[in-house]
């Protein structure tokens, strides 16, 4: 079976945890239901990450063109060959 598609795995997993907040599962289909959650929202988090890599941002250099410039985390550290110093976010504006 194909792996599901991000919006297919998130919708799965919401109807898990809304059967899961009900709390009329029996113990052994509740385990069942978290180890289910579990691996979907771990597919969820690897398709974010793969989407993440493939963002690129726009930026403008001080002629006003716009540049590429790969997307950068905001907790990653921005490394110089990712973007030169002269340019500016277009959101800097």
């Amino acid at each position: 079976m194909a792996e599901p598609s991000f919006e297919e795995a998130l919708s799965s997993l919401e109807k898990i945890v809304e059967q899961l907040e009900e709390g009329n599962l029996s113990l052994e289909e509740t385990l069942k239901k978290f180890e289910e959650g579990i691996k979907l929202s771990r597919l969820c988090d690897k398709k974010l990450k793969q989407a993440q890599k493939r963002v690129t941002m726009l930026t403008r250099d001080e002629q006003g063109d716009l540049k590429e410039v790969p997307f950068t985390e905001p907790d990653e550290p921005e490394k110089p060959e990712n973007r030169d110093t002269d340019t500016k976010s277009l959101f800097d504006e």
